[in-house]
């Protein structure tokens, strides 16, 4: 197995990007990425993908995302042409919260590349041809911006990604949907209801109801995931948000604790303290 780096593509320390159309006449070797994803589209012909030692069958209009420790390769390629988009996950960051609280954005960005990588697991996003032919449309204007290089063109090319990337994510939540595929887009759906609703009294079982799966599973998929519970995510929203107001605003920590989501400002302290090394005073003075 090979390992593939970013800076293979593009030396721009600035700006970690890169999209290209890929023609496989023949096998392509085992690898994994370093340091980036790949968001990957058939736009033609069929192949047999292998994700670590696992394959399946992919054609045209097939979507799916690649993180960077899984390892992945083709075989047995006829007429297969795709595109690679190379980026890394802070580009994904820059689009703020709203894009988090996308069902579709869960599910085909940061779950599946997830479990596609700790077992087998062959769900992915099927366009219908009316919709690849607009894709298609997207990445052409997208491969000619990062040719051409002309001035203003990554402002372009980032813009023009986190619109494909918010269309996608629309397209996955309308498909319809079973078995893994769908489970995975109820749990999508109460990351993002928390995402929406974290400055609310959240109980687990809320959580657990709106995304219609038991609390015991809720547990056992954020700890398999997230490395940590419900309650520790809901509460790092709320610590993130009062990060926010403290650097933002001259509100009293007291009002601030309150406006975050947490009832007793002593033990919003507390909390934040354990979790930033140092008191919310003292992080405001660092501003």
């Amino acid at each position: 197995m090979e390992s593939v780096y970013l800076d293979w593509f593009t030396t721009d320390e600035q700006f970690k990007f890169h999209i290209q159309y890929g023609g496989h006449d023949e096998d392509m070797y085992l690898h994994d990425h370093i340091g980036f994803s790949e968001l990957v589209i058939v736009l033609h012909g069929n192949a047999t993908h292998i994700v670590n030692e696992e394959e399946s069958f992919i054609k045209k209009g097939d979507v799916f995302v690649i993180n960077g420790a899984t390892r992945h390769a083709y075989k047995d390629p006829h007429d297969f042409r795709i595109c690679n988009i190379m980026y890394t996950p802070d580009m994904l960051n820059s689009a703020g919260t709203e894009l988090r609280k996308s069902n579709g954005y869960q599910a085909l960005f940061v779950l599946e590349p997830f479990y596609r990588n700790i077992n087998h697991f062959d769900s992915k996003m099927s366009l219908p041809i009316s919709m690849l032919d607009y894709i298609s449309s997207y990445v052409d204007f997208m491969i000619k911006e990062i040719t051409d290089k002309l001035q203003g063109y990554q402002t372009i090319l980032l813009s023009r990604f986190l619109e494909l990337v918010v269309y996608l994510s629309r397209q996955y939540e309308n498909e319809d949907r079973q078995g893994v595929q769908s489970n995975l887009l109820h749990l999508a759906n109460a990351i993002s209801f928390m995402e929406d609703n974290y400055l609310e009294p959240l109980s687990r079982e809320a959580i657990a109801a709106k995304s219609n799966i038991s609390v015991r599973h809720l547990n056992r998929i954020f700890q398999s995931y997230y490395q940590t519970t419900p309650s520790a995510y809901l509460q790092q929203l709320r610590l993130d948000h009062a990060c926010r107001l403290l650097k933002k605003t001259q509100l009293p920590i007291s009002e601030i604790s309150y406006e975050s989501g947490f009832n007793d400002s002593n033990y919003f302290t507390r909390q934040f303290t354990k979790a930033l090394g140092m008191s919310p005073k003292a992080y405001r003075k660092t501003r």
